[in-house]
């Protein structure tokens, strides 16, 4: 359906939708597995009132803006980057907030998909609140990419980062660590990893590099993402730098339900979650391993290696998200590849965003999907989905 609003009311609703898109961003880390969700109240083209959800269990978006603007909110209208709430949850129903306050018009990106939480946009429309929706729809899906994926298909959001040569290469050689990125991507790394469920890895890159895979810098997440290890034969050694950080962040183990008992046994008597799934291809069966990691409440993983792990992801087409750090160098022959026996890809991938950190360019790409909105923005016009600067 074409627009009916003047073009000047358009644009201005999208300019404004834009900055309660920026405000959303601030909660990264912070609100998950809620969504990220920006609002501002807005009088006689004058912005009153701003707010963003600022924490899981507190205060929604709409409710912080409102409060800001305080009696100037009566006559004026809200923006907001998700259609507000229409039940009680760990707060009231947002909608009974935007009525008490006298709000004329309702300006919403994106519907909310909740069983019980949608509708707000219509029960406010039926209460004589103008409603308007869909305004840079797109940008908000894109902002909150894992809460709707989540929501909408009941399997977890998977994320694949990696650092990388310019000839695609995560190592110099085998089972040898290589610092590839700078200082600058490997901050914002930390700060991504702050806003999933799990870090990801190997047992390869374990047994390579013994990381912590811990969030160190300046996003402090709510809860410390687990750190999952995909291990077939339940071979993490007790004496990783893993199991000697235990007191920062858990430890689980996706292993395959033929591993050895004993070794089982002794992991989970470290303190380390064991997760047995059926083996399938050499490894775990990758569908499964996810499948038992969203039941248990891992929802939005972030993948960090190795090559053998991602490659394998993405020919199950597992992936929805591409986080590639580029470095101005090259490895060459005998270095380890990023997408070994990875084939073609009809599907493709959706450039959402570039962004430099130092000599290091990170690409943002979004798996293509039928269900996917057309026309979402690109590199120059993305939401950050995730808080940078």
């Amino acid at each position: 359906m074409a627009d009916a609003r003047p073009p000047a009311d358009a644009a201005r609703d999208a300019a404004h939708m834009r900055r309660a898109l920026e405000l959303a961003a601030r909660g990264w880390g912070r609100t998950w597995p809620n969504p990220l969700v920006g609002a501002i109240v807005v009088r006689d083209n004058e912005i009153v009132g701003e707010g963003w959800h600022e924490e899981y269990g507190g205060p929604h978006a709409e409710v912080n803006a409102l409060a800001r603007a305080g009696e100037r909110a009566r006559g004026a209208t809200l923006y907001v980057t998700l259609e507000p709430c229409a039940h009680w949850g760990k707060t009231p129903p947002c909608t009974e907030a935007v009525e008490r306050a006298g709000v004329a018009r309702l300006v919403h990106a994106a519907e909310d998909p909740g069983a019980d939480s949608g509708g707000g946009g219509a029960r406010l429309a039926a209460r004589g609140v103008e409603v308007v929706g869909g305004v840079e729809r797109d940008r908000a899906r894109l902002q909150n990419a894992p809460f709707f994926h989540v929501l909408e298909t009941g399997t977890p959001f998977v994320t694949l980062k990696y650092a990388l040569s310019l000839d695609a290469r995560l190592a110099a050689e085998p089972g040898r660590p290589t610092e590839v990125t700078g200082a600058g991507a490997r901050e914002e790394a930390h700060r991504l990893r702050a806003g999933y469920d799990a870090i990801v890895v190997g047992i390869g890159t374990v047994l390579a590099d013994d990381p912590r895979l811990t969030v160190r810098g300046p996003v402090v997440p709510r809860r410390p993402p687990a750190r999952v290890v995909f291990d077939t034969a339940a071979r993490l050694p007790l004496t990783s730098g893993l199991l000697r950080s235990l007191d920062v962040a858990p430890v689980w183990v996706a292993c395959a339900q033929d591993a050895p008992l004993e070794r089982r046994e002794t992991l989970a008597a470290a303190g380390v979650k064991v997760v047995a799934v059926p083996r399938a291809g050499g490894g775990v069966d990758l569908p499964a391993a996810l499948a038992a990691l969203h039941a248990e409440g891992l929802r939005a993983l972030f993948v960090e290696g190795g090559g053998r792990l991602g490659a394998a992801l993405l020919r199950a087409d597992l992936v929805e998200w591409l986080d590639l750090f580029y470095a101005p160098m090259l490895l060459g022959e005998g270095s380890v590849p990023a997408f070994a026996g990875v084939g073609p890809d009809p599907g493709g991938w959706r450039l959402v965003r570039t962004r430099a950190y130092g000599a290091d360019v990170l690409l943002e790409l979004r798996r293509r999907r039928e269900r996917d909105e057309s026309g979402a923005p690109g590199p120059e016009g993305g939401a950050d989905a995730r808080g940078g600067a």
